[in-house]
């Protein structure tokens, strides 16, 4: 017998047994059951397999109707959730929007548009190399975010447009396993701002109340204006804090991990993607019809996540430039999905726009 219970895995312990049990949750096994993969009848793939019959992938994949919300996974814990495969055309990226809840909670922990779940906030393919999630050719989402749940996890993605949605893939890789006390839940929240009032700052998250920790941000930026957007300082506010945070960065490229407004020797923005942060993508104009610049960033805080013991609350301002070397308070199209761990229960999230609320326009 072995005490290690599978999580926090690792390769300083990729070698340790224990009785923790693997399950797989996809559109050839709906419920995740030892030994009932690759029995479907019916599926995307029956003509393909009309010849050949069961196991011949028959159901790769699943359809999402006209508003409807899918349960893609029902697990009963204790365990964890490990990593998470998903992948669908771009034009549904802001289309659908993903859902967890924990433990039989009324109100879901994680609520975010698919593609800003997974850095790709702007319906167009980016690839991302992080500890965290990957993006992989072509527009393969990967989450290795660990995931505890005590009694009971449920996943749903729901269509929120008129029209289904053909050939949603997805895996959902999971233990069956102890969770210790000190184990906190995962969660998310999408936010936007399209456009900034002007003299504000946009909010990343508001009113999380209870102990955690503050641990990625991803934002999909607009620039609405010429010249440089990202003067702007992140802010912390915790436990108490009113006016002043008590985490104040110094700008917004250096928060994401750059310094110098991003700029090449070349002049253009240089591209990166590292395992704790990245500007991996630049979207420019192309002349005609679009006509705005848009970046993807983030920031993973797995080495220094910020620590809260009652609230958090979390800003970033925009700032560019303007004449005689002033501050311009920009007004940018800015979408930020927060990452944090706590403890359960969590404040209710404000209420997610309407599609056209999430759509790239």
């Amino acid at each position: 017998m072995t005490s290690f219970n599978g999580l926090n895995m690792g390769l300083g312990n990729l070698s340790t047994l224990s009785n923790a049990q693997t399950r797989s949750i996809s559109a050839e096994n709906f419920n995740g059951e030892k030994g009932k993969g690759g029995m479907a009848t019916e599926g995307a793939g029956a003509g393909a397999a009309r010849e050949l019959g069961r196991p011949w992938k028959i159901s790769p994949c699943i359809t999402l109707q006209s508003k409807e919300t899918r349960t893609i996974a029902e697990i009963t814990g204790p365990g964890a959730i490990q990593q998470i495969w998903i992948t669908v055309f771009p034009t549904w990226w802001r289309r659908l929007v993903i859902r967890f809840y924990w433990d039989d909670e009324p109100t879901p922990s994680i609520e975010v548009p698919l593609g800003d779940f997974f850095c790709n906030g702007w319906g167009v393919r980016c690839n991302i190399t992080s500890l965290p999630l990957a993006v992989n050719p072509a527009g393969g989402f990967n989450s290795y975010w660990e995931m505890p749940f005590r009694k009971s996890a449920r996943i749903t993605v729901e269509n929120l447009v008129d029209e289904p949605c053909n050939g949603f893939f997805y895996q959902i890789n999971y233990t069956l396993t102890d969770v210790p006390d000190n184990a906190a839940y995962f969660h998310a929240q999408w936010r936007r701002n399209n456009p900034l009032p002007y003299m504000t700052d946009h909010t990343l998250l508001d009113g999380v109340k209870g102990q955690g920790h503050f641990v990625g941000t991803y934002m999909a930026w607009g620039s609405h204006n010429s010249g440089w957007w990202g003067e702007g300082e992140i802010k912390f506010f915790m436990d108490g804090d009113t006016d002043y945070p008590t985490i104040c960065g110094t700008g917004t490229e250096d928060y994401f991990g750059g310094a110098w407004g991003f700029e090449m020797p070349q002049g253009e923005y240089g591209v990166f993607s590292s395992p704790f942060c990245g500007m991996p993508q630049v979207i420019k104009p192309n002349g005609l019809y679009q006509s705005q610049q848009r970046f993807g960033l983030y920031r993973w805080h797995i080495m220094d996540p910020v620590r809260f013991q009652q609230d958090l609350r979390v800003t970033m301002q925009a700032i560019g430039w303007r004449s005689e070397g002033r501050y311009l308070p920009l007004q940018d199209d800015i979408a930020s999905t927060s990452f944090w761990y706590q403890a359960e229960p969590h404040a209710p999230f404000p209420t997610l726009p309407d599609r056209n609320g999430l759509e790239v326009i």
